[in-house]
């Protein structure tokens, strides 16, 4: 079935492209997440047009392109991966056939990856976590990388690029700041999330994460029990979810134990704003343990 759509894709590019290979004017960028679009915009302004294959409130993991994302692919200028998405696992081989030329950059290379042993066919079965966007410990080596990829597509703008990527490191050191000191009192505390997406986060500043999720799938009966037996032990009293996933059985566990549930999202574009929200409100949870 898969295949099928992606010949689908490819024709619908090739027919609405028309050898067009700038959007307004200006050359194309493709990432997979929506937060890379961060770091470009930061970094190069307006240079370039950035596509998104998986937009903002869609799931990274299953998500399937639609046939204007690829005519932008086929168009683009250079493709910024994640390296261990699920849907990268499905698409991005597919993704390099229909653009040979474009400049490739996989953030996760430079990254020390979170290896997971993987039990099932999830977006997990790469063999690492793939959220590591959201630590900015991270976001500093994946500032470098973006950076180094822009002044290489635009030579002549290196030195504005260069100018603008201190500016952006001075903010992610701001997050980054604001995470050691807010966790400083909090090595090795706990806190309690469905979908693991802050365990960058929690290595980095030394928490715990527990995730509701068992095996990429929600839980059965006696995991249910054993995590709220856990948040009790733990005096977990928030419990977050990703804003793409199903809160109910967070819902179930807060009910249980009397928490609250809080919504993140690690994926929005603002990128900045939507990190220190995520160690503010992290730090909240913890402090009312």
């Amino acid at each position: 079935m898969m295949k099928k759509w992606f010949t689908v894709l490819i024709l619908f590019s090739l027919i609405s492209c028309r050898h067009v290979t700038s959007e307004a004017g200006k050359e194309i960028i493709t990432v997979s997440i929506a937060p890379f679009k961060y770091f470009i915009k930061e970094i190069a302004g307006d240079d370039f047009a950035v596509n998104i294959m998986v937009p903002p409130g869609s799931n990274p993991h299953i998500y399937e392109p639609y046939p204007e994302q690829i005519s932008k692919l086929q168009r683009s200028k250079a493709y910024i991966s994640n390296g261990y998405l699920g849907f990268e696992k499905a698409w991005l081989d597919r993704f390099y056939e229909i653009n040979r030329t474009m400049a490739k950059l996989s953030l996760g290379d430079s990254i020390n990856p979170i290896v997971i042993e993987a039990h099932h066919e999830d977006e997990h079965a790469e063999g690492a976590d793939p959220h590591y966007w959201v630590s900015p410990k991270c976001a500093m080596i994946m500032a470098s990388s973006i950076k180094e990829l822009l002044c290489n597509l635009n030579p002549s703008g290196k030195e504005r690029y260069e100018s603008n990527y201190e500016t952006l490191l001075s903010d992610i050191s701001r997050a980054d700041s604001l995470a050691v000191s807010l966790f400083g009192d909090n090595k090795g505390s706990s806190f309690m999330i469905y979908h693991p997406n802050l365990a960058y986060l929690a290595r980095d500043y030394n928490l715990e994460e527990v995730a509701v999720e068992f095996e990429g799938k929600e839980p059965p009966p006696s995991r249910l029990r054993e995590l709220i037996d856990l948040a009790r032990y733990e005096n977990i009293k928030t419990i977050f979810v990703q804003k793409e996933y199903d809160s109910r059985n967070a819902n179930a566990i807060a009910k249980e134990i009397g928490a609250t549930v809080t919504v993140i999202d690690p994926l929005s574009e603002d990128w900045l704003t939507t990190t220190l929200d995520i160690i503010t409100e992290l730090h909240k949870s913890l402090t009312e343990n």
